[in-house]
């Protein structure tokens, strides 16, 4: 008699971000009592496979384009027989979303990663959005993201579940700790982190801290992506030396565990994981006013503050006041830890995949 689901959990691969890092969680972290994980990789190229666990199952389609792995995918659940198919990125999703009548025997679960009319821009997958009502459940990061689905692309409240991010404690903690000194203490140490694209908010950042260019006070920022070029050209065009761009960087705990202060200047989010990884390394965040669930995680005065970046003067005075603040590492740390530990939101994804 079979006791456990079956459950395909869907990424485009490639790129190891947010969105990769909560599913890696759910993979290996599920109760095996009941769920049998597999993870199915369109492409595993950048992938950092050695997190998972070894009895997770790793289905790599050999597939560069997301359009070109859907049919392959229909094959493999033909084939296969899942019990569940988990979309854990939203393009993914909707390119799934007209064919799910088809098959009757497996439920389809969605997880957005964003505010889906902020963020996907493209006609022909804005379209495909009008499907989304045939998801069996659908899972929102946030307050906004649950709203915006309901009102701006009508999806039944009845098919979104809202469960918050999962933040791993005990993997950041084991590596937010080294000898090494990253920083100067000659200066003020401000971190922030994320993909060098447009919704990152970096041109906003960069002009506050032309605010700053006189104050002993140095931005690193963590991350590549297509927007970095424009983003070292205006860093020239304003005479920024106080920026330092520093790519990549496999493991950021260490950077934001010894930094003064954490920023966030995204123009939108759906409900951001770096900002949950700053409280667990005790560092307080700054945040800018956008939609994306920034609310839920931010208890002002205590784990950070929320102001609107576009007021330069403000949010950059705002700096100021904050890297010369001594803040409470272990109150930081209990304000996220409390609340979004993976042993809290883990079992809220059971629940939903128990019901199904």
């Amino acid at each position: 008699m079979k006791t456990t689901k079956k459950i395909y959990f869907l990424l485009p691969g490639l790129n190891f971000g947010g969105a990769e890092r909560v599913i890696f969680t759910l993979c290996n972290d599920l109760d095996r009592t009941k769920f049998e994980p597999t993870l199915v990789l369109f492409n595993k190229s950048g992938m950092p496979l050695e997190f998972l666990k070894k009895d997770v199952r790793v289905i790599d389609m050999k597939i560069s384009r997301i359009r070109y792995a859907v049919f392959g995918v229909f094959k493999l659940i033909r084939s296969d027989k899942p019990d569940i198919v988990f979309g854990g990125w939203g393009e993914v999703s909707a390119l799934l979303s007209p064919f799910i009548p088809f098959f009757k025997k497996t439920k389809f679960v969605a997880r957005e990663t964003n505010v889906v009319s902020k963020h996907v821009q493209r006609r022909e997958i804005r379209f495909l959005y009008k499907f989304y009502n045939n998801f069996n459940k659908i899972i929102a990061q946030s307050d906004d993201m649950q709203h915006d689905l309901i009102e701006h692309w009508k999806i039944k409240s009845d098919k979104i579940v809202k469960i918050n991010n999962p933040v791993d404690v005990e993997m950041i903690q084991s590596q937010m700790k080294i000898s090494e000194k990253l920083f100067s203490s000659e200066y003020k140490n401000v971190v922030a982190i994320g993909n060098l694209t447009g919704r990152k908010g970096f041109d906003m950042l960069l002009r506050v801290f032309e605010k700053l260019k006189n104050e002993p006070i140095r931005l690193h920022i963590l991350g590549d992506g297509a927007a970095k070029e424009n983003l070292m050209r205006l860093k020239q065009e304003l005479g920024l030396e106080n920026i330092c761009f520093l790519g990549n960087v496999k493991n950021p705990y260490p950077y934001l565990y010894q930094s003064d202060l954490f920023v966030l200047s995204s123009r939108y989010e759906g409900f951001p994981n770096v900002l949950l990884e700053a409280g667990v390394c005790g560092v307080y965040a700054l945040a800018n006013y956008c939609p994306g669930g920034i609310d839920e995680i931010i208890q002002e005065t205590v784990n950070g503050e929320i102001m609107d970046i576009s007021q330069t003067d403000k949010f950059a005075e705002k700096i100021k006041v904050l890297v010369n603040l001594n803040f409470d590492k272990e109150s930081i740390q209990s304000s996220i830890i409390s609340r979004f530990s993976k042993e809290k939101i883990i079992v809220q994804y059971e629940r939903v995949f128990e019901n199904l």
